[in-house]
């Protein structure tokens, strides 16, 4: 009868009769050392004079045989004094095979299994340092992304790489990413997110850098608009124009809404008309709400008409002589779209305060020009600021506006970057689009991503699941800006089945040696055989655990990594400090913080922060 034996080897591990070997070699030399070390020093010490062979085992064989007398009581302090060095020995390697091993998470078998070494070259700091001196970039060879468990391997993402994160709720993907990447970028830096955590644990750092930045139109943080930004200072043209109303369009739907076929786009189309009749004739943006609610003006019509518009004045001309029902139709879709101009808040970041506004204006030209360096005969440059942008989630809040300000800026780089030498920016600009799905939908990101690399503008899109992505971007919009991501980094906390079994196979397989026992006639056969399985299965990466996180790059075999957050980084006093200066419950913030790096200090360890 056959008994198979189905316990899974743990990668890297060693069958029980390789441990038997390994003790039984221990054992023999411990034993032969001891007695060989005694009958030297115990002979010496007693003084009687034997010489004793240098041969370990003709000392033993010879002790046994009774060709060797023993050296009394000398002999026995020496075993003695062995006995306590080796019990000394045997304890600090007990102790710290116990801490490894309570560092040790239940996905770490699987690390030996998956990229190491060589397998990711290429996020090596080496190699990102050479890629970094190739770009002349010197503030910093690249963006942080962890240790690998397996050797401890700093892995960084290079300067041309473009990133996405996904993990989800309290996974600690704000701690290990994006305040890393933030304190760590070269230049000016671009944020968004919907919550203040971001801004309160990185503003004090940035602002020893250069100016910081916060559009806070909803008062996420309880930002004052100490300055104010223009949406219509993008809107240069017509093609601007339908931008601009694609982010409004965008930021207005609920996940997953249907739009009408006809009453979304036409009310898209008059949104952008309008938008670009307003900044034609200088007016505020408010004025184009003011315009929806007023479906016969025709002021538009005649400003796009004086400025040479003239199609784009006889498409809304028509919308305005269409029918009635039709007419209310397309004007109540674009107010819908428009929604978020009518709260006095978000106004007030938007628009001056009246002819007496003192109020800096942000400029996304002269923001991503800052830090760089200037040419000849040009003033010194401005230090590198950084732009948070915050909204919260859902309809009629700023999002549309969030979204307009990080493609301007993005936009503005892309230009200097083309008129810059070798086609990109001198120090890369870092955006880090925490929660954009929510924020920050910018439909045509998936179509630009790869494009952005080469230019110098480093993003990483930051989502809580897969599904996110595909309410604003599509399945298919999803799929490519997954593909062009450079590096990919799954940090856990989703239960997306689909999802997770396709990262699992893109994790790969492993071939485990199994045997089996069988026994007839008398005699005991033992067989093997080997079976094929996924190194970490849906299981596995549904219930990843925190401080763990899998990186996928291209060029390079999938990898386990350590995340290090900030408190086990280079950074800690001056977020610390950034903290207590700026989060209102710095005190609880600070506790959570303190208990979160005592959860995943023995993931990782102070030493081994970058």
């Amino acid at each position: 009868m056959s008994v198979p034996n189905n316990r899974r080897r743990d990668p890297g591990g060693l069958s029980g009769e390789v441990v038997l070997l390994w003790v039984g070699i221990v054992v023999v030399v411990l034993g032969v050392g001891s007695i060989y070390a005694a009958m030297h020093l115990g002979h010496k010490i007693a003084g009687t004079g034997v010489v004793v062979p240098t041969d370990p085992f003709a000392v033993t064989f010879g002790l046994f045989g009774g060709d060797l007398a023993w050296p009394g009581a000398p002999g026995w302090w020496v075993l003695a004094g062995l006995a306590l060095i080796v019990l000394a020995l045997g304890t600090l390697v007990g102790v710290a095979l116990a801490r490894r091993s309570a560092r040790r998470t239940r996905v770490d078998r699987a690390a030996a299994y998956m990229g190491r070494g060589r397998d990711v070259e290429g996020l090596s700091r080496k190699h990102v340092s050479r890629t970094a001196q190739r770009l002349g970039v010197q503030a910093a060879p690249g963006l942080p992304i962890g240790v690998t468990v397996s050797t401890g391997q700093r892995l960084l993402s290079s300067w041309e790489d473009m990133r996405m994160t996904i993990a989800g709720p309290r996974t600690g993907k704000t701690t290990s990413m994006v305040v890393p990447e933030i304190l760590d970028a070269p230049g000016s830096v671009l944020s968004t997110s919907n919550k203040r955590d971001v801004v309160d644990q990185t503003r004090g750092p940035r602002a020893a850098v250069g100016p910081v930045w916060v559009f806070d139109p909803q008062g996420i943080a309880g930002e004052e608009p100490t300055w104010w930004w223009n949406p219509l200072s993008y809107v240069t043209d017509e093609v601007r124009a339908a931008k601009l109303a694609e982010h409004f369009a965008s930021g207005s739907r609920d996940p997953g809404a249907r739009t009408d076929a006809y009453f979304d786009p036409a009310g898209q189309d008059l949104l952008a008309g309008l938008l670009l009749a307003a900044a034609l004739d200088a007016r505020p943006i408010t004025d184009v709400y003011t315009w929806l609610t007023r479906p016969t003006n025709q002021a538009p019509v005649t400003i796009l008409t004086e400025h040479g518009y003239t199609l784009t004045a006889d498409q809304v001309a028509g919308v305005i002589a269409a029918p009635e029902k039709q007419r209310g139709g397309v004007y109540g879709t674009a107010q819908q779209m428009a929604s978020c101009l009518t709260n006095r808040q978000v106004a007030a970041w938007i628009t001056p305060q009246g002819p007496a506004d003192t109020r800096p204006q942000f400029s996304p030209e002269e923001f991503v020009r800052a830090g760089l360096p200037s040419a000849a005969g040009e003033s010194a440059p401005t230090k590198p600021g950084t732009l948070y942008s915050l909204s919260k989630e859902g309809r009629g809040t700023a999002g549309p506006l969030v979204t307009a300000l990080t493609v301007a800026v993005v936009e503005a780089a892309e230009e200097l970057a083309a008129q810059s030498a070798g086609g990109r920016l001198a120090t890369p600009l870092v955006g880090v689009l925490d929660e954009a799905a929510n924020v920050c939908r910018w439909r045509e990101l998936p179509n630009l991503y790869s494009h952005y690399g080469s230019r110098g503008i480093v993003l990483d899109t930051v989502l809580q699941s897969w599904s996110q992505g595909v309410e604003v971007w599509g399945e298919s919009g999803m799929k490519k800006l997954w593909s062009a991501s450079n590096v990919k980094v799954y940090g856990g906390g989703v239960s997306e089945a689909n999802f997770l079994e396709d990262l699992s196979r893109m994790i790969g397989d492993y071939d485990r040696l199994s045997s089996s026992t069988s026994t007839g006639r008398g005699q005991r056969t033992v067989s093997q055989q080997l079976h094929r399985e996924r190194i970490m299965d849906v299981a596995d990466l549904a219930a990843l655990p925190k401080g763990r996180a899998v990186v996928l790059a291209s060029g390079a075999r999938p990898t386990l990594i350590r995340t290090v957050p900030w408190m086990a980084g280079p950074h800690r006093e001056a977020v610390e400090a950034s903290i207590a200066a700026n989060d209102p419950q710095a005190k609880r913030t600070l506790r959570e913080a303190h208990d979160e790096m005592a959860t995943v200090a023995a993931a990782t360890p102070l030493e081994e922060a970058p």
